[in-house]
């Protein structure tokens, strides 16, 4: 079995900046009550200029050139996305091409706010079982697309960005040591978007179809989820909660971490989190996040690190990394 580890990584994040402050003259909110009920304070949003697949590349392009390897190695592209450019093609075909990866396969993986996890765990085994050596895996969302501003239920949790890691085939070892993946189809109704595409569409909304959420029932199926993954990833490499060096939640709500880690046992020290500056990126989140933490040194060789999410379908995701230095 041929070994995979993640050995570079590249963000991107939209120029505009929305604050609590300018929500508060768009709906009926208040920096406060945002910032007590999720833990964030501003979010990026994507420009008039700026797609799914814009900042897919750019986010792509860093991670290829700090892995220094040429894109025409790259030998499969997936993005992870609830926000493609459109229905078809693949918005990973537009990544692809306008990154010069010629020689790669590409297409998108929709799986909530799981799918980045989905994306990476699929890339390691493609690695594994010796198709490939090289996969991109990216995490891009423009969210904003697909929320109703006058909705303050949701539009004050959702934000824009990409983030993109390298996963190549290692002769030190691979660095992932378990990984769980589910799915709880009865939970379709609670978060999803109504249409349109291979169905009548309903529920539009002045020619748009727009994100809805049961945010009650999300949050209790977060919070035992964050949990339960957790545990299975570190059960199934046969270390305890202690061992963590630093947990990578989804940042959706500041609440449901915390009340997840603290079921957990987790001091919040060992927790990661960037929701405050970016708010729920969907499946773009784990992937900015594991970048940050890297970046700020949150991250060091032989540590234990789990990264966990959950979003619509429902679905759940985690995988356990001993993480390696790039070098």
């Amino acid at each position: 079995m041929t070994h995979a580890r993640i050995v570079s990584w590249g963000k991107y994040l939209p120029r505009r900046v929305l604050t609590n402050a300018e929500l508060e003259k768009m709906v009926d909110t208040s920096d406060g009550w945002i910032v007590s009920r999720t833990g964030i304070r501003e979010r990026r949003i994507a420009g008039d200029d700026e797609t799914t697949s814009t900042m897919a590349i750019e986010a792509g392009r860093a991670a290829i050139s700090s892995a220094g390897i040429s894109p025409d190695t790259i030998d499969m592209v997936i993005l992870a996305t609830n926000s493609p450019d459109g229905f078809m093609p693949a918005s990973a075909a537009y990544v692809q091409q306008a990154l010069g990866a010629g020689n790669a396969a590409a297409f998108d993986m929709m799986a909530g706010c799981s799918g980045s996890l989905y994306a990476l765990i699929t890339a390691y085994h493609y690695i594994a079982g010796g198709a490939y050596r090289n996969v991109l895996v990216v995490g891009s969302e423009a969210q904003s697309r697909i929320i109703d501003w006058g909705d303050r239920s949701t539009c004050v949790l959702f934000g824009d960005g990409a983030g993109a890691v390298v996963v190549q085939a290692s002769d030190s070892g691979s660095d992932m040591m378990s990984f769980v993946m589910g799915n709880d189809g009865s939970g379709t109704g609670n978060l999803f978007v109504p249409g349109p595409c291979g169905r009548p569409g309903t529920g539009g909304k002045n020619g748009h179809y727009y994100l809805q959420m049961e945010g009650r029932e999300v949050f209790k199926f977060a919070v035992r989820t964050l949990a339960s993954c957790t545990q299975q990833v570190l059960d199934r490499a046969g270390l305890d909660i202690s061992d963590i060096g630093l947990l990578i939640p989804h940042q959706a709500n500041i609440r449901i971490n915390e009340a997840a880690t603290k079921l957990m046992g987790i001091p919040s020290e060992k927790v990661f989190v960037n929701l405050d500056r970016y708010g729920n990126m969907s499946a773009a989140s784990p992937m900015v996040a594991l970048c940050e933490a890297v970046e700020q040194g949150r991250v060091k060789s032989g540590d234990y690190v789990v990264l966990v999410a959950f979003g619509a379908g429902l679905s759940w995701a985690a995988m356990l990394l001993r993480w390696q230095s790039a070098n």
